[in-house]
C-alpha cells in the first residue's frame, strides 16, 4: 500500500503523527535524561586533566631551568675564586700602591661576585624545593582525576551500552514519521519544541487549560481543538494543542460533592432548640 502524501493528510490525520513524533522524541528525551549530566562531568575531567598535565609540565621545565641557574652560578663561582687566587698571588709581586690597589678591588669585586652567585643559588634552590612541593601536588590530583574519570566513563559507557539499541529504534521510528508529515508543519513543530523548556511542541488539553503552560483555554476555543478541522496553537506559549481522546488520554471526570440543603423548617427546629 503506497504512502499517503503528507499534504493530502486531514488536520486530524497530522495532529495525530505530530502527537506519535512527539512521545517518541520524549522517549528519546528521557533516555538521554538518565545520562544526565555524565557526559558534561567527563568533559569538565578531562579538561581538568589536561590542564593538570600542562601544569606539571610547566613546574618540571622551570625546575630544570633553575637546576641548570645552580650549576652556572657553580661554575661563575669556581672562576670568581680562581681570579681571586690569582689576585692574591701577584700581591706578593706589586711594585707600587696603585698595582696593590687595582689588585685589591678586583679581589673584592670577584668576592661580591661569589656572595652573589651564593644567594643566587639559595634562591634557585629554594624555587626548586618549592616547585617540587607543587610538582608533587599536581601529579597526586593527577591520579585523583585519573582514577575519578575512569569511573565516570565506565558509569557513562555503562548507560550508553543500556539504552543504545533502544534510543537507536527509536531515532528510527522517529525518522519514519518525520517523512509522513508535511515539511513546513514538521519545521514548525520543530521550532516550537526547541523554545519550549520541557521539549514539548505538542500537548493536549488538561483540566481546560494548556497541557504545556497550564493556562486556561476559553470554551470555544476548546471546541475547535475538538473540531481538528485545523491546527491550533496556545495563544501563551505557542504549542500545537490537541484534546485528550486524539492522544489517547482517557479524561476522568470529577464529581462535584453535593452540597447539602438545610430546609427552613429544619433551621427552625434549630433555633427552638
Amino acid at each position: 500500500m503506497a504512502k499517503k502524501d503528507p499534504k493530502d493528510l486531514t488536520v486530524e490525520e497530522k495532529l495525530k503523527l505530530l502527537y506519535q513524533l512527539q512521545t517518541t522524541l520524549s522517549a528519546i528525551d528521557e533516555k538521554r535524561a538518565l545520562r544526565g549530566e555524565l557526559p558534561n562531568e567527563v568533559q569538565d575531567l578531562e579538561d581538568e586533566l589536561e590542564g593538570l598535565n600542562t601544569r606539571v609540565e610547566r613546574i618540571q621545565n622551570e625546575i630544570e631551568e633553575f637546576k641548570n641557574a645552580v650549576t652556572q652560578k657553580q661554575g661563575e663561582i669556581k672562576e670568581a675564586q680562581a681570579s681571586v687566587e690569582r689576585y692574591k698571588a701577584q700581591l706578593d709581586d706589586v711594585k707600587n700602591n696603585r698595582e696593590y690597589d687595582t689588585l685589591s678591588k678586583e679581589i673584592e669585586f670577584q668576592t661580591l661576585e661569589i656572595e652573589l652567585c651564593n644567594k643566587k643559588i639559595k634562591e634557585a634552590n629554594e624555587k626548586v624545593e618549592s616547585h617540587t612541593k607543587d610538582l608533587a601536588t599536581a601529579q597526586a590530583e593527577i591520579e585523583d582525576h585519573k582514577k575519578a574519570l575512569d569511573e565516570k566513563r565506565d558509569e557513562l559507557n555503562k548507560i550508553m551500552q543500556e539504552t543504545k539499541e533502544e534510543e537507536a529504534q527509536l531515532k528510527d521510528k522517529a525518522q519514519a514519521l518525520e517523512e509522513r508529515i508535511e515539511p513546513r508543519l514538521l519545521e514548525s513543530f520543530k521550532r516550537i519544541r526547541k523554545g519550549a523548556h520541557n521539549g514539548l511542541g505538542i500537548v493536549y488539553v488538561q483540566r481546560d487549560a494548556c497541557g504545556g503552560c497550564f493556562n486556561k483555554i476559553p470554551p470555544q476555543r476548546q471546541l475547535d481543538i475538538k473540531m481538528h478541522k485545523k491546527i491550533i496553537v496556545c495563544e501563551y506559549c505557542g504549542r500545537i494543542l490537541i484534546d485528550p481522546e486524539l492522544a489517547g488520554v482517557k479524561v476522568e471526570t470529577e464529581e462535584k460533592p453535593k452540597r447539602k440543603r438545610t430546609t427552613r423548617k429544619k433551621k427552625a427546629d434549630a433555633e427552638e432548640a
